[in-house]
């Protein structure tokens, strides 16, 4: 029998073996988009409640994996050279552990302990599927499959959101799969009369979020990965477009122009007017075929004085400065902030009362990194690839950007679809700017 000893993030027989078949870290981690994206998130197993989602238990894995290699790879000093996108993370689960530590050190209400464990067990896994990413992706070419691969999946979660809206079913009520529990039954949303898709995320506007944050990934696919169908390259574009569009979520509408903004600095100024050009078409066409749907879309930026969903987000701010009063510079406990007290709808407010001024800045500051690092891959990218590695790094930038828009509209830690993705997105981010500066990585 052909003995498998790991090589790198890849599981490798001894042995002569096919070209491109090796189980390496891009395999692992399609396979945890495909358990954060495709598995309803009210499936988890059963015993492990909040904590059992799949996704969650693969970025764990994820997480120990690194952290052994680490261990073992203690005398190399790989893991030592100076890399912005390891340092943003440490600093952001440093202060995310303080907080922690804090609350559980003082006086804290027992129905706070078990969210506040699950809330660090998050973003442990969510740090591990970005590490792995950032760590064990060894060429830009197997990066570029995995942002094929995030494209494609948004695709077909956006079909699912468009057979919902036109159908009126929610679908996922049909999906069950052995060993895991179902914690929330499947519905859908409505708003003005109109269906509101969720796909398999637990509400619309997490669902928005998330085609969002894909959409720019989806159009550098769809413009520069031409070995592929074309067909095939803008069906996931189109269909993230169109279920954006009638989802009659104000979140979506704004993290998706963000999004598509910053992508557009890496256009060239014809491809720029081609695409302003389109959309005033395609507009055109909505205000003739569907007014009704471009009269619900104006509707909803107008007077947001009136409008109960902008005004308990506002009205949220007082509270927030009051507990930031009382613990400004690690917050009350990171996960310990309840619903019960109050659903601010903004990650920031959330991350402010829960972990200080030194875990939002801690937030912010990973963003901030990230766009730097892939503004310095945009400065230096060779012309003679066609423009890919520039788009690719702008796409990765709008996808960060429309990742941390959504964040004032909701809670997104809350949400653990919209903040894996995220988390992918940064982690390939990392494996960008690691190949691109040429570091050596942590296992060979």
């Amino acid at each position: 029998m052909t003995s498998m000893v790991f090589h790198g993030a890849a599981i490798v027989r001894d042995g002569p073996q096919p070209r491109g078949r090796a189980f390496d870290a891009v395999t692992w981690l399609t396979i945890y988009l495909i358990a954060l994206l495709g598995i309803p998130s009210r499936l988890v197993v059963g015993p492990l409640g909040s904590a059992g989602a799949p996704s969650m238990l693969i970025g764990l894995v994820s997480f120990a994996f690194w952290l052994t290699i680490i261990v073992m790879r203690r005398r190399s000093s790989a893991w030592l050279q100076f890399y912005p996108m390891r340092w943003a993370l440490g600093a952001l689960i440093f202060s995310c552990g303080v907080s922690y530590a804090l609350a559980m050190s003082r006086p804290i209400n027992g129905d706070e302990v078990s969210p506040a464990d699950v809330s660090m067990l998050a973003l442990l896994s969510w740090a591990g599927t970005m590490l792995l990413a950032s760590d064990a992706i060894r060429t830009q070419s197997r990066a570029a499959v995995l942002v094929w691969r995030i494209a494609l999946a948004g695709g077909l979660l956006a079909l699912l959101g468009l057979a919902q809206f036109l159908t009126a079913t929610p679908y996922t009520d049909m999906i069950r799969i052995p060993g895991l529990t179902e914690v929330a039954s499947s519905s859908l949303f409505e708003r003005n009369g109109l269906i509101r898709p969720n796909g398999t995320a637990t509400h619309p506007i997490e669902y928005g979020a998330i085609l969002a944050m894909i959409l720019p990934l989806a159009l550098h696919v769809a413009l520069h990965q031409q070995t592929k169908w074309w067909v095939l390259r803008w069906i996931p574009t189109v269909a993230i477009l169109a279920v954006i569009g009638i989802s009659g979520s104000r979140s979506a509408y704004l993290c998706a122009i963000a999004g598509v903004l910053v992508c557009m600095f890496a256009w060239t100024p014809v491809l720029r007017r081609w695409v302003i050009g389109m959309a005033v078409v395609v507009l055109t066409l909505i205000s003739l075929v569907w007014p009704r749907m471009l009269r619900i879309v104006v509707g909803l930026f107008q007077d947001p004085e009136s409008d109960p969903s902008i005004t308990s987000r506002t009205d949220s701010f007082d509270l927030a400065w009051a507990f930031l009063a009382e613990y400004p510079l690690f917050g009350r406990g990171f996960g310990t902030f309840l619903p019960k007290y109050r659903i601010f709808d903004n990650q920031f407010l959330v991350q402010l009362v829960s972990v200080g001024i030194i875990g939002v800045l801690a937030l912010i500051g990973l963003a901030v990194v990230a766009i730097l690092e892939m503004r310095r891959v945009v400065r230096t990218a060779n012309v003679l690839d066609g423009g890919r590695t520039r788009d690719l790094a702008a796409s990765l930038s709008g996808s960060v950007v429309a990742g941390f828009v959504s964040m004032a509209f909701f809670d997104a830690f809350a949400f653990p679809m919209t903040m894996g993705t995220l988390f992918l997105v940064l982690g390939v981010i990392g494996a960008l700017s690691r190949l691109r500066r040429e570091i050596t990585p942590l296992w060979k």
